[in-house]
């Protein structure tokens, strides 16, 4: 992996910021209505595909052992993004709920366009948020999350989803050859309920019961409860039913890239119910330009699951020696995921190559496949 002979300064976090062009975007669908609601969706998913196809790849990495990097504007970044989406989104309820010259399908729209952005940007910088020691950090990730009705992910993504990528345990591997329409509500109900687990199972290794007040779900509940009430206070029945649009979209726009992130990807059983520990390989990596800057370098995933506590500036880009890669960024492959057809010929075939290279010498995937354990 070759690095930025650079620091990390105030000149490459910018591009960074481009997120915050999105929300005039929704504004200008809310005031002008009609065909001008699809303005968020079209630019966030299709320009920054078109992007990435212009732009190109970005291979190089910051070193993440020098000492001179200037970080503090890109960890503003995902601190600032909280009170403007907040805004925005009350906002928003509070001007479209009554709005006379707005459909309800354009209402719909507008809110939709707002659960394309807090799902795409709001809860991947929750996602940073999470990851980071400081208190005040995972409490405002805590806040994203809430904001659209998701806080559970937190303790999924910490305590599930690092612990069991790539095996059986964890609900958030897509599993090969399983469509994302299968994927979406196997996901939706295991992963609330592995996160119940997970946390009751913590309390109880302090000989502490699951209702007590330091299980987080009490203060996931209270925010999201607050979350609603100002959904009502602002637009009434109809401020609600907006929010759960947005909450929706913004949900579904997560899983989607839940289901890019692992699909087919899997560590090896080691037996006993041991897995090999988790590599770069066991995440899909992609390393477009235009899309890493709108995801802060989510798509580095595979360093972000091997390294999980570097913060976004510093996630290094494996080479495809080193991890899969995704043929496209990340707009062009959720896309994709949503036509299941036109995703198996584009990622069977890679996740079997992916097999053979690292695991050549399993000649028996059915169980892998079903998403079981090898011995069971």
């Amino acid at each position: 992996m070759a690095s930025d002979p650079r620091p990390l300064n105030w000149r490459n976090a910018l591009p960074f910021w481009l997120s915050f062009l999105l929300l005039p975007l929704v504004w200008i669908g809310a005031l002008a209505g009609g065909w001008w609601i699809l303005l968020t969706p079209v630019i966030t998913w299709y320009l920054f595909a078109a992007l990435d196809g212009l732009l190109g790849l970005e291979l190089g990495n910051a070193d993440p052992l020098r000492s001179d990097h200037d970080l503090r504007l890109y960890s503003a970044l995902t601190k600032v993004w909280v009170p403007v989406q907040m805004i925005s989104l009350f906002g928003l309820i509070a001007y479209v709920a009554p709005a006379d010259h707005l459909s309800s399908l354009e209402k719909f729209g507008v809110l939709f366009g707002m659960g394309v952005i807090s799902g795409t940007i709001g809860i991947n910088y929750s996602h940073e948020l999470m990851h980071q020691k400081p208190r005040l950090d995972r409490w405002l990730g805590d806040v994203l999350l809430a904001m659209v009705l998701y806080s559970h992910f937190r303790s999924e993504h910490l305590l599930v989803h690092h612990r069991h990528v790539g095996t059986p345990n964890d609900p958030v591997t897509a599993r090969y050859n399983e469509g994302f329409h299968r994927f979406y509500p196997r996901v939706l109900r295991q992963s609330l309920l592995s996160a119940l687990r997970a946390e009751q199972a913590k309390l109880a290794r302090k000989n502490l019961p699951w209702n007590d007040r330091r299980n987080p779900f009490f203060r996931y509940w209270g925010l999201q409860l607050l979350v609603l009430c100002g959904a009502f206070f602002c637009g009434g029945g109809t401020g609600v039913l907006l929010l759960l649009v947005q909450a929706g979209v913004a949900i579904w726009q997560l899983e989607l890239v839940n289901y890019v992130e692992h699909y087919g990807l899997t560590r090896r059983y080691l037996g006993q119910g041991k897995y090999e520990h988790v590599q770069p390989r066991h995440s899909w990596n992609a390393a477009h330009k235009a899309s890493n800057w709108l995801l802060i370098n989510l798509q580095r995933h595979s360093d972000h699951h091997y390294k999980p506590d570097r913060q976004f500036p510093l996630l290094q880009n494996h080479s495809k020696a080193d991890a899969p890669q995704l043929p496209h960024g990340y707009p062009m492959m959720t896309f994709a995921a949503m036509i299941p057809p036109l995703w198996r010929r584009i990622m069977n075939p890679k996740v079997r190559a992916w097999r053979q290279t690292y695991y050549p010498d399993i000649t028996d995937w059915s169980a892998y496949n079903r998403g079981e354990r090898p011995d069971l």
